[in-house]
């Protein structure tokens, strides 16, 4: 089974979650991992037999233009506590999908979030697992969210609970597999 594993992430914390989930994949199929913004991404994902797909929660969504932005203006101000990601800000999980031009039978969404109550906070997860439900892809299992503190800093214990989300999307595939 062709695995991708695909992120966009600001700060670098759903870049972690996203390489912990692919390794509680690995061994239930050949696992790829790509940022959004590598060249390579929509070709990966267009030809994967399961798409897993995140992004960090901004305003209560998706990331957008505007918000990805706000997220550079806070680096820069940060005084060098927070430094963005390599391909940051780049495009976002958004504007990608609708790049996407076939999606994958199967999926799992996943996002990074403030550590409130999900009403509060929102989830970028639910909006991904909405588009690409949309868009005829089925989802294997609920979205996770993986939750980040209040100065954008992973919790305690996160990769590993990534991690034993991705052995959870695994033991799924193997169930579809038998069944």
């Amino acid at each position: 089974m062709k695995i991708v594993v695909a992120f966009e992430s600001m700060f670098g914390n759903t870049h972690h979650v996203a390489d912990a989930i692919a390794d509680g994949l690995a061994p239930y199929g050949s696992v790829t991992t790509v940022n959004v913004n590598d060249p390579i991404s929509l070709g990966a994902a267009s030809s994967a037999d399961l798409l897993v797909l995140g992004g960090p929660t901004h305003v209560h969504g998706m990331s957008r233009p505007a918000s990805r932005n706000e997220a550079s203006s806070v680096a820069r101000g940060s005084e060098g506590k927070l430094t963005l990601e390599p391909r940051a800000p780049g495009i976002g999980v958004r504007d990608w999908m609708d790049d996407l031009d076939t999606v994958p039978a199967q999926f799992a969404a996943f996002d990074t979030r403030v550590d409130v109550a999900r009403i509060i906070s929102g989830s970028a997860a639910d909006r991904i697992e909405h588009t690409l439900a949309r868009r005829g892809s089925h989802a294997l299992v609920e979205p996770g969210s993986f939750l980040v503190s209040k100065g954008t800093v992973l919790e305690e214990g996160e990769l590993d609970r990534a991690r034993a989300w991705g052995v959870g999307i695994g033991e799924a595939i193997g169930l579809l597999q038998h069944a």
